[in-house]
This record gives structure tokens, sequence and C-alpha cells, in this order.
């Protein structure tokens, strides 16, 4: 069975849980089964030695109890796709693995809640969720973890590495990370929990009639949230929008074609483009109740995927200006090939291009206007704007907002 992902190349939700396993953005209209197995032809001069090294390990190895067929099949099916050299987005999913992407999309997971891939720097958190427990505990994009729970993962797979995050709610986990610019390592206990994801929060800034709308991550039903967050804003007096789009790992393909959509009437949001050089368009939908609000846009580094193809495209389409950090830099679309024991490969099949071709993967989205906050100062939350008076949001140094809400009042008539 394949499922088409575009990957936010997160490798793993670390919400343990794996969640959003690779950044996950898939069309879920692509559904069939495969052919049956059989030893492709090409392969039977080769093949003969990953027997003989299967029958080494299996009577050599000092560890028999690790020496399980599911487990070794696993393993050399994991280094196949490694192989490749498509790091961080063609992998291996175990059955447990494939699930936890399911509850992912769904709103709900169990862990730490962080977003992570393996960069050259090592096991790299790209993304804490909103009201994870990672987040609460301080960690933040751009952390290296480089243990856990006393285990130096430095050397480990994504998968290995998850599997030692992962654990019961309840249960704490223990993670030693080199934070960029900081001269000494941090330590974080962090108690796993099961996380219920709000896709989409919003709240009107102190002082200002202007809705900050903040998409988390790309689910099952972040348009249909994201349309009630605008209607809501929309009645409670509010004529403009900030987007926030920070620290969103990304999501499903169809819910960043139909959120670009709310706030763009024609034209495309992507290309998908193949290993041929062919360009698939994929276009607005029509029926947009946003289409003309005065928008701003706000990345970072932990933008990524369905969180980037709906930058690019607002960008492309001169609808809003983009504010913040460069963005993360994903963009291959992945298939999912369901194997018959449940577990998954999903491979790197195409990228995706912006409306105006601007090839995001490895390279991200560029801001209109750059502003970098500093790596102390975590993003202000709509939960937070809700309760604050203006004094209250005043002495807030969000400076992404505030550039924005400069970017509406220059945009006034």
């Amino acid at each position: 069975m394949k499922r088409q992902y575009v990957s936010i190349s997160l490798g793993l939700v670390l919400t343990f849980v794996i969640g959003f396993g690779g950044g996950v953005l898939f069309d879920r209209s692509v559904l069939f089964q495969g052919a049956p197995p059989s030893e492709p032809a090409d392969a039977r001069a080769t093949f003969g030695v990953f027997w003989e090294a299967w029958r080494q390990v299996e009577q050599h190895y000092v560890d028999p109890s690790v020496l399980t067929p599911v487990n070794l099949t696993h393993g050399a099916i994991a280094g196949m796709v490694d192989a490749l050299g498509d790091t961080g987005h063609s992998r291996f999913l175990t059955p447990k693995e494939v699930k936890a992407e399911q509850q992912s999309l769904a709103g709900t997971l169990e862990g730490i809640g962080v977003t992570v891939e393996m960069r050259d720097t090592g096991l790299t958190i790209v993304a804490p969720l909103d009201g994870s427990p990672a987040q609460k505990a301080g960690l933040m994009p751009g952390d290296v973890i480089e243990k856990v729970d006393g285990q130096d993962v430095t050397h480990m797979t994504l998968d290995q590495a998850s599997q030692i995050i992962r654990g019961p709610r309840g249960t704490s986990v223990h993670l030693v990370v080199l934070r960029p610019g900081a001269s000494e390592f941090l330590n974080f206990t962090v108690v796993r929990q099961e996380i219920q994801v709000p896709l989409v929060t919003w709240a009107t800034i102190p002082g200002q009639h202007v809705a900050l709308i903040r998409i988390s991550e790309f689910g099952d039903r972040t348009d249909d949230q994201l349309r009630n967050a605008l209607t809501e804003a929309k009645a409670a007096g509010d004529t403009s929008v900030v987007l926030d789009l920070r620290n969103d790992p990304g999501g499903l393909l169809d819910q960043a074609v139909r959120v670009t959509s709310e706030f763009v009437s024609k034209g495309n949001v992507l290309f998908e483009q193949d290993r041929s050089g062919t360009r698939k368009p994929l276009p607005v939908a029509s029926g947009g109740i946003a289409t003309s609000v005065p928008l701003v846009v706000l990345v970072n580094h932990g933008t990524a995927s369905a969180a980037e193809i709906v930058a690019g495209a607002l960008q492309d389409h001169s609808r809003a200006q983009i504010v913040g950090d460069q963005t993360f830099g994903t963009g291959t679309v992945l298939n999912e090939f369901r194997l018959s024991d449940g577990s998954a490969i999903l491979l790197g099949v195409e990228e995706w291009l912006t409306p105006n071709g601007h090839v995001i993967w490895k390279n991200g989205i560029t801001p209109n206007r750059v502003i970098a906050e500093p790596p102390s100062v975590q993003p202000l939350l709509p939960e937070e704007l809700r309760t604050m008076s203006v004094t209250d949001y005043q002495k807030r140094n969000d400076t992404q907002i505030k550039a924005a809400l400069q970017i509406l009042q220059s945009q006034a008539p």
C-alpha cells in the first residue's frame, strides 16, 4: 500500500510516539497494493553475500537475544534505505512507527513532543510541539541531543535514538543537549505525557485589531480549525491577520493546499517535480474566506514541510510578506510503501517547488524581512496573549510579531 508524503525531513516526531515521522506530508488519495515480492534479476549476482553476512551474524554475534529474524530483517531494510543517502527523508518505519504516524496526524501524541532530524551536527531538534513536555522543559529548535539517559546517541541512527527516548506516559527521560552558541552542555529531565495537540489557536493582539493565528502542525482538521479561527477573529472585530508558522513541523499535503487556498483565490500552491524533471501543478482550491484580509506570515528555523509550502506560496503570490528566520529547508515528496508485516518504507520520489519554481529542499524560504530572534526567546503564543493586558504585551520582546504589526500598519489605507 502506498501513500504520498511530502517530507519535512524531520525523521521522527519524538513525541515518542514517533508521529510526523519525517515530517509527513501525504496525499491520502494515492492508495494501492504493491506487487507480490520477488527477487530482482539484477540482484541475484550480489544478493548471496547478504545471506553470508546474515549467517555469520546469526552464528557468531555475542548477544543472541537480539538475533531475531524480525530484528535482523528490519535492520537490513533500514540499512538499504539509508544507503540511498537521503538522510532524514527516505527511511524505514517499523509497525509501531507506522501506527505512531497515524496517531500524530490525528492530533493525539504520547511522549515528549519534539520533532527531530538526524543532521550533520547530530540528532537535532527542529521544533518542540506547542504545550508539549519538551517545550515546557525548555528544549528549543537547533538543540543537538548528545545523550539520552546516559547513553551516547551521537553515533546512533534516528531509529535507534528514538527507541530509547520513547517510553510510557508518566515516565521521565534525561537528555543532554548542546545548544548552538552555548559553551557547555545543558541537561533536561522531561516527563513523557499524552499530548493533545491543538492544530490552530488564535487570539487578538492586545491593543490591536489584529488576530495572531498560530498553526502548530498540519493534521487532519487544520483547515477546518483555521476557518473557525478566521470567522471568530472577524466577529471579534479583527481586521488583519498575523499567521504564525514558527516551529511548525508540517503535516498533510492536502491541508497545506487548503490552508493556502483560504488566502489565495487563484494560481498554484506548489509544483511537484519527479525524477525526470516533469512538473505537476497543485492548484489553489476555490472558496477561500480570507483572500483579501491583510496578512503577514511569521517563520523561523523550525518552520518546515507543509508550513514551508504555505509560506512559499503566499510569498510568491505576493499575498503576504514573510517575517522571521530562514525556514528549515525540506521538500521531498515521500511515497509510503506499506510492507506485509505492517512496516513501511518512505521513499523520496519527487520534490516540490513554490509557484515561482523556487526549490525549498535544503534551501528553505527566505523571509522578505529577516529578523532573527535570540536563541533564548520563545515565540509568544495565542494562549498567552489571551490573558495579557496591553502593558503586559508591550513588555514581551517578540520582535517578529512587532515587525509584522509594523508592516500591517504601513499597509493600512
